[in-house]
């Protein structure tokens, strides 16, 4: 029985309708929580595999769980469907071609990613049905990552907490594991609330909800010489009151973002931000409402299952690029500046400080084995799956190296053959993963106990239980 054949000629033999499937996702292009379209396609295509589909899954219209097989081991993938705002593009092109400015893109390459995730399920399903394997192949369709976090939610349900092991990936420039991790991450508007009044007849009279943002604002400034050096604290206006000078702003709203390393060092850092907006309040005369709007755990990376990925990576092979990539990527490259290069490279080097150094736009060889327990500079809500139960995640090389990230150069990339062949490779190497760990309960066991260990074994949700998915 080689399990590999029977994986790689699945994916083989479906590679066209995959590759279908991703570029109608590409064309749809929907923003989190409101990916209709993309969705049903997905749903559309678990029920035509056989897999048991529930949908409208923690209060969530667009998330769905496809379910193959019962009893243990429950082999688990994680997709994502959401596009970006501002980064619409003309497939194939790099030179920025926006119409509208607001109108969205895969700037981030979901329309693979989600894909890639159900090819990998897919192709475990067939292994498991034609071999006899006792288990069960679950895929979660997962919205918003980009905006609205969908994990959290199905984490704090309860739905990841009978998976023995979750396998994802996410489109990048290279072909490696993720052992590093990603920020927690805690989102909340300050509302503040004065009364309004002419600002050279009777300011007295007037309390300036503007002036509180801007104090808080100064407070938060403050704060960030008395935290850990790690973490980040950055804000937007939502809100500033109007635009008449001669006006007290009687409303006002600014949207924060605070980071950390792990969740348990973010949460008090978040407390003490909302101190300083209840002492901007008091300042000022005004009141303030505290929205929240996401929270999102770091990513931990389950070190035995990551490695179970690297194997079935390293047995599958890197993706396999022509001539015709090549020539491809190397247009794309052209529109790179060497900023965008260098830093691409800085940070290889910082991720991967014994791997060989790439040659050329594409990295074409499997990243070797390194642990690298670095918080990354991002937030990815997959940390809330990591949270829940073991979970390896990897990238592999669907865009030249140095694209930027949520860029409408990253979407120009979304359907080229180098995209699809990665995204193909990727969903072969986790269905291995998947059939590897399914064949070795000791692994499973082991994966499970560092799980215990580490996490210990306890999801406690950094969002309040009172703030619904986004509509």
């Amino acid at each position: 029985m080689d399990i590999k054949k029977i994986i790689s000629d699945y994916i083989d033999q479906n590679s066209e309708r995959l590759t279908s499937m991703s570029d109608d996702i590409w064309g749809y292009a929907e923003v989190g929580m409101r990916e209709w379209k993309s969705s049903e396609r997905l749903i559309e295509e678990l029920k035509k595999e056989g897999f048991d589909v529930e949908v409208g899954v923690a209060d969530m219209p667009t998330a769905f769980i496809g379910t193959f097989g019962s009893g243990k081991p429950v082999i688990s993938f994680l997709g994502e469907f959401d596009a970006l705002p501002g980064v619409s593009q003309k497939e194939g092109c790099n030179v920025k071609t926006q119409e509208d400015p607001q109108s969205y893109g895969h700037g981030c390459g979901h329309h693979l990613l989600g894909v890639g995730a159900m090819g990998a399920a897919f192709a475990l399903k067939k292994y498991f049905e034609e071999n006899n394997v006792p288990g069960t192949v679950k895929y979660f369709g997962c919205p918003g990552e980009e905006n609205g976090s969908g994990k959290v939610f199905l984490a704090r349900t309860g739905r990841f907490d009978d998976t023995d092991m979750c396998f994802t990936w996410h489109p990048g420039a290279t072909n490696d594991v993720w052992t590093n991790g990603s920020l927690a991450n805690y989102s909340i508007y300050f509302k503040f609330t004065g009364k309004t009044a002419h600002a050279a007849g009777a300011p007295h009279m007037g309390r300036s909800a503007l002036d509180a943002c801007e104090l808080m604002n100064v407070g938060v400034n403050y704060l960030r010489e008395h935290v850990i050096p790690e973490a980040r604290m950055h804000y937007a206006y939502r809100d500033v009151g109007g635009i008449a000078p001669n006006v007290v702003q009687d409303h006002a709203c600014v949207h924060y973002y605070v980071r950390a390393p792990k969740v348990a060092l973010l949460m008090p850092i978040v407390e003490r931000v909302k101190d300083i907006a209840r002492g901007a309040a008091l300042m000022t005369g005004t009141t303030v409402e505290m929205q929240t709007i996401k929270a999102v755990s770091d990513y931990v990376a389950n070190i035995e299952a990551t490695k179970i990925l690297q194997k079935a990576m390293e047995d599958i092979g890197a993706p396999q690029f022509d001539e015709e990539d090549y020539k491809t990527a190397n247009y794309f490259a052209e529109a790179l500046t060497q900023d965008d290069k260098e830093n691409a490279m800085r940070g290889y080097k910082r991720s991967h400080p014994d791997s060989p150094i790439p040659e050329g736009p594409l990295h074409n060889f499997i990243t070797p084995f390194n642990i690298n327990m670095t918080p990354g500079s991002g937030t990815t809500d997959v940390g809330d799956a990591s949270y829940c139960t073991p979970t390896a995640q990897c990238h592999m090389a669907t865009q030249v190296m140095g694209t930027p990230g949520h860029n409408w150069l990253l979407t120009g990339q979304g359907k080229t053959s180098y995209a699809h062949k990665s995204m193909l490779t990727v969903a072969k190497a986790m269905a291995l993963a998947g059939a590897y760990a399914a064949h070795d309960p000791e692994a499973i066991k082991r994966a499970r106990e560092e799980f215990l260990t580490v996490n210990g074994g306890k999801y406690e949700c950094p969002l309040p239980m009172d703030v619904p998915p986004l509509k």
